[in-house]
Order: C-alpha cells, then structure tokens, then sequence
C-alpha cells in the first residue's frame, strides 16, 4: 500500500526559484502555499491555500511548511503572508496532512511578532487538537513568555470555531466565509469553503469525493481550487483496496469534469495532485478532454 501511495502522489517535480513572478494581482488573490499529499515531496509542502482580500491572509489548511511557504510567497511574490501576519485559519478535514503544520502556525508567527491569538474555524476536534498542541510545547511558551524574550503571552494563545452545519461561518470588512459540507470518505466531518470578496468568489474544495455542493456553491466562481487524482492512472491500479479508498476520499479528472461543467468556474486550479504516475500536463489533458473550460495544475507559490 505504500508504494502505491508514492505512485499516486508521485509526479514532475517543480524547480520554485526557476518561475517567473505572476503579473496579474487582482485585489482579491489565491496563493497556493501547499499542494501536496502525504508523500515527502520536497517540491509540495502539506495542502495550504491563503486567500488574500484586503491585504490580509485568510488560510485553508495548514499542510506542513505552510509557516516557510508563506514567507516565500512574500519574499518572491510580495504577498502579504510575513509570519506575523499569519492570524486566521480554516481548516478543512482533520487529517494529519492537512493538520500537521499546526504547532508551527501557532507558535513561529509568534515568535516572530504575533501578539494576538490564532483564530482556527474547522471540524469538530480541532479544539481537542489545538489544546494538545498548546499543551505540547507549555515548556517552550513558559520560557518565551517568561524569561529573557519576554513575548506577549497572547500570540501562543488560540480561539478556536468548530463548524457543525454548513452555511456562514465568518465575515469581516474583507470578506464573508461560508462551510460546504464534503464527503471526504469515513470521516463525519469535512468541509470545503466560499470565499466572497468585494471582486471574486473563490471557493476552496479540501478533500472530497466528487460533491454537487462544491458545484453549487461555485456557481460560476472565479477560482475553484480543486483536488484530483488521475483517472488514467488509477485505471492501471489492481488493487481493489487503493481503488476502492481512492473513489470514496477523493474526485478523479473525470469526475471533475463533470463536476466543473454544473460548477462553470472561471478558472479551475488543481491541487492535492494524486499523479497516479501521470504528468500535471496529463491531469490537465485528463480534464479537458471531457471540459472546455480553463483549468491549470497548480504548483507550491503560484498566484491566481
């Protein structure tokens, strides 16, 4: 099963300092922090998108790297994603890739001039999560708060939001945050989310086997960042175990298709590629062949 996985995960790897910075910089923008999957790609940090209204960063997930990712983006991109700004959250599934970067998002924009707490919206058990992790590293707060770096103890601290029903969760000047609820396999709980701008609506799958409300609730979007993993690919897999886990957690490219025509999303951006061997020209290929829409094959650091 293992070395399934890396096949599935495994595709063209991405030379970051070689792309040229992006142009286009509409008000409301899409950073892709992170786009990869459990496998160890050094080229993909754990799943982490910022959307960027109003010059403040609003995060999905928090894949581990996303803390380093974000500082890349504003070193390469001038994006405003420097760690202290790195405040708000929202997470979509409690799965260790998609969570493992916690401690990190918690405790590093702190050290570096967070003085307010972590805002996390998620499933039920991020408290649970949020609280361990806190507990985790109470030696290093301790220590930071006080001893000789005297840091103000409220940027180690979090409030957390557990979502329980789909609908609004958030709205602020910049932006109003919506929860679509997914099926993400065996868990009870899972969420996609919609962003609303002053300019664009994004909205942000997660993890999810094909869904009719991530469809709806795009609706003609600007942005719909999407996983997917190969169809092809997966065709030339025999083990009905990986087969079977894979339709029921996450969409195929022809499963997208499909979901892309009700949808009709400006742009469909890719990503938690699962590669199943094949090239992100392949997924792209893959999508339209059967959708004659725009869609891309996103890359860690890309701008949308």
């Amino acid at each position: 099963m293992i070395a399934l996985l890396a096949l599935a995960c495994a595709g063209s790897p991405t030379e970051l300092d070689e792309r040229p910075p992006t142009t286009a910089r509409p008000d409301t923008r899409v950073v892709l922090l992170g786009t990869g999957t459990p496998l160890a790609d050094p080229t993909r940090s754990g799943p982490a998108v910022a959307v960027i209204a109003g010059d403040r960063p609003y995060l999905v997930d928090m894949g581990p790297g996303v803390v380093r990712r974000a500082q890349a983006a504003f070193d390469l991109r001038g994006e405003p994603l420097e760690p202290r700004l790195l405040d708000r959250v929202f997470v979509t599934h409690l799965h260790s890739d998609h969570t493992a970067g916690l401690p990190d998002l918690l405790l590093s924009p702190w050290v570096l001039g967070r003085e307010t707490p972590l805002s996390i919206h998620g499933p039920v058990g991020t408290a649970a999560m949020a609280e361990h992790v806190r507990a985790a590293w109470s030696a290093d707060r301790h220590v930071r708060v006080m001893g000789l770096e005297r840091l103000a103890p409220g940027g180690s601290q979090v409030e957390v939001q557990e979502i329980t029903a789909p609908g609004e969760i958030y709205a602020d000047a910049n932006v109003t945050v919506e929860a679509i609820a997914v099926p993400h396999g065996s868990w009870d709980h899972a969420w996609g989310y919609r962003f609303q701008t002053t300019d664009r609506r994004i909205v942000v799958s997660g993890d999810t086997a094909t869904s009719k409300e991530i469809a709806a609730a795009c609706d003609g979007c600007d942005v719909l960042v999407h996983e997917v993993f190969s169809a092809a690919g997966m065709g030339r897999v025999s083990d009905p175990g990986f087969r079977a886990y894979h339709g029921t957690f996450h969409t195929s490219t022809r499963q997208l298709a499909a979901l892309a025509k009700a949808a009709r999303p400006k742009l469909l951006v890719l990503y938690h590629q699962l590669y199943m061997g094949v090239s992100d020209e392949d997924l792209v290929d893959e999508i339209e062949s059967l959708w004659d829409g725009t869609v891309v094959s996103g890359s860690d650091l890309d701008v949308y």
